[in-house]
């Protein structure tokens, strides 16, 4: 029997629910120097951000491992918007999968600009907003903390984004996660992603200081599983309540087949991979194959019945 795998996220044929997320596969063509890699075989891949001026990032060492994860401070380092539609966008047109720039900023204004830019070109399925970054306008605080600020920069980025979709990346430290991606979807978000890093502290004992740069960083990796999959599940019921349908794509943690398939049941259309592929970069090949093998043996017809599959148990109250 054959297993079909594809799934659609803002519109967006995947012929299989695999991503490489923001961060963890440059530009692409990164990956495609790995031998063994096959793009193709990937649903889709989000580009590296992408500011509108060149940003030298934080402080080195920008990265630690802990206990079950990673700890980076990046600092959103990157060549800017002319160097990416110079030298980056170009190689793009050989990939034989969706890809999705990411934009981040540290004002509300600069999100639309780096959007109309993008957003006529082919290359490009979609866009994802990174409302994750640290809103310098309004003391630091992340644009995606409350709905209102995080339904401010999605519906500006849809004023010029035409017919490109838009995918809200969110933040994990938010209290009601699921206000703030409702709004996002209402102000024109055609899918949401999450989640993206939790706030993180590592100190060397010799020292006594911090072994960032940048003091503290965000948190990735297995560590963080249980969380994310809360929040993916409390993020697809509040999107199921509204009578909504628009796709999510989950992240943190994932490492094996059945941290996918969790992801899947927890209400995940997509699965991101992160912190994994830095690990192995050929982890997508035994995910794939697993996730095939659970479809076959449960007889399920295609990846898309294993979504939002999660059984509660039943609350019973204490005997007196």
């Amino acid at each position: 029997m054959a297993i079909d795998l594809s799934v659609e996220v803002a519109g967006i044929r995947l012929r299989n629910p695999l991503v490489l997320v923001s961060g963890t596969c440059g530009y692409g063509d990164e990956m495609l120097s790995l031998e063994g890699f096959e793009l193709g075989a990937i649903g889709a891949v989000v580009l590296k951000g992408i500011t509108l001026k060149p940003l030298a990032g934080n402080p080195p060492p920008r990265l630690v491992e802990t206990t079950g994860g990673l700890i980076n401070s990046i600092g959103l380092e990157n060549r800017g918007l002319d160097d990416f539609l110079s030298h980056r966008l170009p190689v793009l047109a050989q990939f034989d999968a969706p890809v999705i720039a990411q934009i981040a900023g540290h004002r509300k204004s600069e999100y639309p600009r780096l959007a109309e830019a993008l957003c006529t070109r082919p290359e490009l399925a979609a866009i994802e907003v990174n409302i994750s970054c640290p809103n310098l306008e309004r003391g630091g605080l992340a644009f995606g903390t409350n709905p209102e600020t995080a339904a401010e920069v999605i519906a500006s980025v849809g004023d010029v984004a035409g017919e490109k979709p838009l995918i809200a990346k969110l933040a994990p430290a938010v209290a009601e996660l699921g206000d703030v991606a409702l709004a996002c979807l209402e102000a024109g978000a055609k899918a949401i992603s999450l989640i993206n890093t939790l706030p993180a502290l590592a100190i060397d004992v010799e020292t006594q200081r911090p072994l960032l740069g940048n003091n503290t960083g965000g948190l990735s990796g297995p560590a963080i599983k249980p969380v994310a999959l809360h929040k993916v599940h409390e993020v697809a019921e509040a999107i199921r309540a509204a009578g909504r349908s628009e796709a999510i794509i989950g992240m943190g943690g994932i490492w094996t087949w059945t941290d996918a398939v969790e992801f899947h049941l927890a209400g995940a259309t997509a699965i991101g991979l992160g912190t994994v592929n830095f690990a192995n970069p050929l982890a997508y090949q035994g995910i794939l194959d697993g996730l095939t093998g659970y479809i076959k043996q449960g007889g399920y017809e295609s990846v898309r019945s294993l979504i939002g599959g999660l059984q509660l148990n039943t609350r019973h109250a204490w005997d007196s």
